[in-house]
């Protein structure tokens, strides 16, 4: 086996590239994983100069660590004639489901691996049919050459099944529930997803960055700001895109503005599934407030149009006198909230993610740190200074009371930091121009951002002549929809919405 290859190009972040032979992997990610590294992304890539020819497929594992910001890259190639890889799932529970995709949509057989069965393709996808490689070529007919999906039967005297989905009776996007139960307490709960599966990374390819951006403002209709940050990251990773302060400042303070009105969604929703409506409408008041504020910051409710590649625009700036009232409002709902006794023992001690569960699934985001896990991009990854010393809000009980009440801590921060960085921005578009290229390879770039869910990663490829060839996004749904059904065993299943809109999790960013 020839040595690796280790680059490590001059950057604010530590990144080194090392190329490996397949035999080499389980052995480097053993170590790093070992050494605190959290596996981040994988993505398969089919580098073949054309469909005609058989597919050269290559694995890149992204791990990345913080304080300081640190990210390594191990890219594996694998004989085109047998796709195949080992399998780091015994090591890692987000490797397994990496695995899992890749292997529905290119074909990559991750050798080993304790549960093979299908994770993105449906009982009705052609057998065979690997919609991301090169060599794909049309679809063929849609049929049932599978049969259905093998769930886990739970058997016992008095236990039944409740099905809920994939079609909801709200405004939400499928995805089926399975409950087995003896009376109302839920055994085990199966999420099914991928009913809407996209082909949203296929989009990105052969188009120019530019083109590309819109498509990242919508991979989640409600972050807008935290996918289109990490993808201009990526871009201006890949191409040594210099962004000037000024803009660094503008993009956190819309990453902010995106987390205070989803979270006090939240809070509302979740007094909302225990009775009390006065609390959720007045939380919805305050959510109207701040989509206006939004719409005058930027010319968009969700705040579209704000993050541009190498710059960042804002029409007006966020008024604090203003944000410090809704804060005060926001304080008020939260002390009434926690003040009702029926409500405070409908969240306290309800769904459990114990820390040791949370850190083994790789959860992110609030759900992680409700956990007791300091995992957040902002203190880990931050795109620029202002943020290096940002503190992260920690609850260590895992229930329904600690993921309600991060959202009230982290409403909190975000008004403190939009405070602090609205006077030293001025309300227009901070430009630069993107960099001369030079060189003739193709050129790689990532972007890590913490969005209100948690830590959002977009990884790119461009080509010679500048256009993407590969997008790999991963919302941080994808880590934490398998922490819900760990979070329910054991919970009555009329807390179910209750304990769904605690974690609230994104179809639309998992089932890309």
């Amino acid at each position: 086996m020839p040595d690796p290859i280790l680059s490590v190009p001059a950057a604010a972040a530590e990144r080194a590239i090392i190329d490996l032979e397949p035999e080499s992997l389980t052995s480097w990610a053993d170590q790093f994983l070992a050494d605190g590294y959290r596996l981040a992304l994988v993505a398969a890539h089919d580098d073949s100069p054309s469909p005609a020819q058989r597919a050269a497929l290559r694995v890149v594992y992204l791990f990345t660590d913080g304080p300081p910001d640190s990210r390594i890259e191990l890219h594996v190639r694998l004989d085109p004639h047998h796709p195949q890889l080992p399998s780091l799932a015994a090591m890692s529970f987000p490797a397994g489901r990496f695995e899992r995709e890749m292997h529905d949509l290119y074909g990559i057989v991750p050798l080993d691996h304790p549960q093979p069965r299908r994770l993105v393709r449906h009982h009705h996808w052609p057998r065979g049919w690997h919609p991301m490689r090169a060599d794909a070529g049309p679809p063929p007919e849609f049929d049932n050459p599978e049969g259905p999906y093998p769930f886990l039967i739970v058997q016992g005297p008095g236990v039944y099944d409740i099905p809920v989905g994939p079609v909801h009776a709200g405004l939400i996007e499928p995805g089926h529930f399975r409950f087995s139960v003896v009376g109302e307490t839920i055994l085990k709960l199966k999420a099914r997803l991928w009913f809407v599966h996209k082909g949203l990374e296929k989009l990105f390819e052969g188009r120019s960055p530019a083109d590309a951006l819109p498509l990242a403002e919508r991979v989640s209709g409600d972050t807008t700001v935290g996918h289109a940050l990490a993808y201009c990251l990526a871009v201006e990773d890949a191409t040594g895109w210099q962004v000037p302060p000024d803009a660094q400042r503008k993009r956190a303070i819309l990453l902010e503005l995106e987390r205070l009105y989803n979270h006090i969604t939240d809070i509302g929703a979740l007094c909302n599934d225990v009775g009390h409506g006065i609390l959720h409408a007045h939380a919805m008041r305050i959510r109207e407030q701040l989509l206006r504020l939004n719409a005058d910051v930027t010319g968009h409710r969700l705040l579209r149009g704000g993050v541009l590649l190498g710059s960042a625009h804002l029409r007006t700036l966020p008024g604090t006198g203003h944000l410090q009232t809704i804060a005060a409002d926001i304080a008020e709902i939260t002390h009434l909230a926690l003040g009702h006794t029926v409500i405070a023992d409908r969240l306290t001690g309800t769904a459990v993610l114990s820390n040791q569960a949370a850190r083994d699934l790789g959860a992110l985001g609030y759900v992680a740190r409700a956990s007791g896990l300091h995992t957040d991009a902002r203190h880990q990854h931050p795109f620029h200074r202002a943020i290096e010393d940002f503190t992260p809000a920690i609850r260590d009980t895992g229930d329904v009371l600690a993921r309600f009440l991060i959202r009230a801590d982290e409403i909190s921060a975000s008004i403190a930091l939009i405070t602090a960085l609205t006077p030293t921005v001025t309300a227009d578009t901070t430009r630069t121009e993107r960099p001369t290229t030079t060189g003739h390879g193709p050129r790689s770039g990532v972007g890590i951002v913490e969005g209100w869910r948690g830590t959002i990663t977009h990884r790119i490829e461009l080509a010679p002549d500048g256009t993407l060839t590969r997008a790999k996004i991963v919302d941080p749904s994808f880590f934490n929809w398998p922490a819900l059904p760990v979070a329910l065993s054991g919970a009555i299943v009329p807390d179910f919405p209750l304990v769904n809109k605690s974690f609230n999790l994104s179809y639309a960013g998992n089932d890309l």
